[in-house]
């Protein structure tokens, strides 16, 4: 892989563009925009610098506020930032001083202010049109959509929760909000062409949400409760109930994972007693366990991360991992189960893009991945158990505890893990390939890849969406990785 310069950032905020042909970043107050193929700064600005000059003014809260002084203005930095869906403009904002500001790429003298006033600013992000910005305040007041195009505002009231709770319909025709309203949770359904107006509005059967997460095909809800109970209810967007579960016994401290499957026939669920169950669409019902053992069986591919290995190569090239022959045994660290929150229970769940592959990290055994086959529909419906139900594929064992890890949102079968250190790593399905050091054939490669660069500590990754390049982050720097391109000889004419 190609690897860019090191560039400074702040709070994470790094974006490719969903056409990926820019690259956004937030450095202290200052938004920058690069181009993604030479790096060039093609815009810059700075937040606060509107409110001395002319711009679109949204509106502001109706409640008496303080505007921020010139001093608060100066140690702002920028907390949210983001990209419209086509690439036109460019969120900016800073909680501290309850300020959201908006760029136009084309324009760079075009600005556009909000400011929120009194009741302040917790999450700010863009709505799928491109054209409307939703902002929650903060204590959960309200969540306010203001329209970029109208210069209107729409108010929903009592959000449950401003960073999880709500969720956009596939096409964004629909928005549904978890509310709380008279002591009970709420669900309420908008429609975002016709300005956010009220569709239905139900009760749901929790007692305190934790999240809501809407089916692929979008009419159908997970909705789970929060730590003290170990329940996921479906429902409808209409508000009919069609199934709930809770497993036998409930160990309590609730769900900490949920994820759907691609196509929406599964939904994977997860708590802290380290098991994912797996949830079919037609009766609700679990029809598979998959449970963190120590010991990996015969017929799964183990991958273990080579020994000082950034040290041999001085961060430079690839290396691969070492296959390690089943059965093998994993070292699970036991939780203190008498302190909030024990260190147990899964930290992620994901498919990728074909749901053929489910990815999952526990937090007992941080330094390991966990990489699942999953049935496909036809699948499901074969009598073949073997091939009607998921199993244990592939493990990853890393001499660190895994930070980040994402799947390749073009390419089904890729993807990519840091560690908190000078390297990365890539997993990929591949057609048979032959593995020199076990002198098998495998259908899949797994690689240390070093990042040339000195005190450059990868703790997250993320990839373009094109599927050819990677953001990997440290603390205060990020730098970007390419696919090499390789070169096809041209031909000679012949004489």
């Amino acid at each position: 892989m190609d690897f860019t310069e090191i560039y400074k950032q702040t709070a994470g905020l790094v974006a490719f563009s969903p056409g990926t042909h820019f690259i956004l970043t937030a450095v202290q107050d200052r938004v920058v925009i690069r181009r993604s193929d030479s790096f060039q700064v093609q815009r810059t600005w700075q937040i606060g610098e509107s409110f001395e000059a002319p711009v679109v003014q949204l509106g502001a809260s109706q409640l008496q506020h303080k505007a921020p002084s010139r001093a608060e203005i100066a140690n702002a930095w920028i907390t949210h930032a983001g990209w419209s869906c086509d690439s036109e403009y460019v969120l900016t904002a800073c909680t501290k001083i309850g300020v959201v500001e908006v760029f136009k790429l084309r324009d760079e003298a075009w600005n556009a202010r909000i400011d929120c006033g009194a009741e302040g600013l917790a999450k700010v992000e863009w709505a799928p049109d491109g054209r409307s910005i939703l902002c929650f305040s903060e204590w959960g007041l309200r969540v306010t959509i203001w329209s970029l195009s109208t210069g209107t505002a729409s108010h929903i009231q009592f959000p449950i929760h401003p960073d999880r709770g709500y969720a956009f319909s596939r096409n964004g025709k629909y928005f549904i909000l978890g509310e709380r309203h008279k002591s009970r949770d709420t669900l309420g359904v908008y429609d975002t062409s016709q300005s956010y107006r009220l569709v239905r509005h139900f009760p749901l059967p929790s007692s305190s949400l934790a999240s809501v997460s809407l089916s692929p095909a979008g009419n159908v809800l997970a909705v789970w409760e929060g730590p003290l109970e170990y329940k996921i209810y479906i429902v409808t967007v209409a508000g009919d109930l069609l199934g709930t579960f809770s497993p036998e016994p409930d160990r309590g401290l609730g769900i900490r994972s949920v994820a759907w499957h691609p196509s929406g026939t599964y939904l994977v669920v997860a708590g802290w007693d380290d098991k994912i169950h797996v949830l079919e669409s037609l009766t609700w019902g679990p029809v598979a366990v998959l449970e963190l053992q120590s010991r990996v069986p015969s017929g799964v591919n183990v991958w273990r991360e080579p020994a000082n290995w950034i040290d041999a190569t001085q961060r430079h090239g690839f290396i691969p991992y070492e296959r390690v022959r089943p059965p093998w045994t994993l070292a699970i660290t036991r939780p203190e189960l008498s302190k909030a929150y024990p260190k147990s229970g899964v930290v992620q769940l994901s498919f990728n893009i074909s749901g053929s592959l489910l990815l999952a990290r526990f937090e007992s055994m941080l330094n390991v991945a966990h990489i699942f086959s999953f049935p496909t529909p036809q699948d499901a419906q074969s009598h073949d158990s073997s091939r009607s139900a998921p199993k244990l594929r592939s493990v990853l064992i890393h001499n660190q505890p895994v930070q980040s890890a994402a799947w390749n949102p073009v390419k089904s079968g890729a993807v990519a893990l840091c560690c908190g250190c000078e390297s990365m790593y890539l997993w990929r399905d591949e057609s048979v390939v032959w593995d020199e050091n076990s002198g098998e054939e495998v259908q899949e490669i797994a690689e240390c890849v070093g990042i040339p660069a000195q005190n450059f500590n990868a703790k997250d990754v993320r990839w373009s969406p094109d599927g050819k390049g990677l953001v990997l982050l440290s603390k205060d720097a990020f730098c970007c990785a390419f696919e090499a391109e390789e070169d096809v000889p041209s031909e000679e004419p012949e004489h």
